[in-house]
């Protein structure tokens, strides 16, 4: 099969090779998925930089945890009516050294996620990490139905999805964006409202949500935490799944006496049962047509290392994906 690899971490463009590997053969309980895209994320360019200091768990990794494609043969255990139907795989380098940057991937039977023929492979290989985590942020601590949602950085990857769930799951959403020219970025099928974090935003959200929001989606903790504090609602939760500093500074007082519960989301880890949770969700929920996400890029497999280096620079307004011949 053809695919691409890394046997050191460094920069995108000296350590990704494009080239043959042998294919894997499915083991009991895993399935072999012949791909037609994969999803890049943020956190598959941090392995490959060696991020945190982390090192490469396996001596060859093959990128990318997300995809969507075919499943082509199954191990023992596995119905073998699977074969030939349409999933979106998640997973596939979690803990595993061969994710799906490559024609073929081998995940567990449940990290194949059937797709509906309503759902093109591009939002299929988008689902994974991102979704996952997002379903986690807004569903962990019980419905959300008729509560206020506030999800900062609503026009990222996860932040939209989260937004797009929460109001699916019937919750009122206010998102946040960076500036006050970006506000109007924001569709009206991602939230209901649009805050600028730049022009008083503590009025802003107390004007829309008097008694404070009920939940709150984070990607800035240590950015954010003051606001956060201004417009949490007693007993409120506020789940946070990234932070621009690794120690951030939380106001106690204010937070302990809104009984505020702070929830941290690392989506490798999650429990398998919430993975399931949120894989049965995010698929009926695209099957509806509930999920709209903005793809900024479909590259073919050999440029892997300049779509890795595109998501570096930050630019892209929405999802890179790979095209697998």
């Amino acid at each position: 099969m053809i695919a691409a690899w890394y046997d050191r971490q460094g920069p995108a463009a000296e350590v990704l090779r494009i080239g043959e590997l042998p294919t894997i053969e499915p083991a009991r309980g895993e399935v072999r998925v012949r791909l037609n895209r994969s999803g890049l994320n943020p956190g598959d360019v941090k392995k490959r930089q060696n991020w945190l200091g982390n090192p490469m768990a396996f001596p060859r990794i093959v990128p990318h945890s997300d995809g969507a494609g075919v499943v082509e043969a199954v191990g023992p255990d596995v119905d073998a009516a699977r074969v030939g139907k349409r999933v979106w795989v998640y997973g596939a380098q979690s803990y595993r050294p061969f994710g799906t940057a490559a024609q073929t991937t081998v995940v567990p039977g449940p990290l194949a996620v059937d797709l509906p023929d309503t759902v093109s492979d591009d939002i299929g290989a988008c689902l994974g990490i991102p979704g996952i985590t997002a379903h986690r942020a807004v569903f962990a601590d019980g419905p959300v139905s008729g509560q206020t949602v506030l999800v900062h950085g609503v026009r990222g990857s996860v932040g939209s999805l989260a937004a797009q769930l929460a109001r699916w799951g019937g919750a009122t959403v206010i998102g946040t964006v960076r500036t006050d020219a970006e506000v109007g970025a924001v569709s009206a099928g991602t939230a209901d409202h649009v805050v600028s974090l730049r022009s008083d935003p503590v009025a802003a959200i107390r004007q829309l949500a008097p008694d404070g929001v009920d939940r709150i989606i984070e990607v800035a903790l240590s950015a954010n935490a003051d606001t956060d504090a201004a417009i949490v609602r007693n007993g409120a939760v506020l789940a946070a799944y990234a932070s621009p500093k690794e120690r951030p500074e939380l106001p106690f007082w204010p937070l302990l006496f809104a009984n505020v519960t702070i929830r941290l989301l690392g989506s490798d880890d999650f429990p398998q049962e919430a993975k399931n949770a949120a894989a049965r969700d995010l698929t009926r929920a695209a099957a509806e047509s509930a999920l709209a996400i903005a793809i900024a890029e479909v590259m073919p497999l050999a440029e892997t290392a300049a779509a890795h280096e595109l998501i570096e620079s930050g630019t892209p307004a929405g999802r890179v994906l790979i095209s697998v011949p």
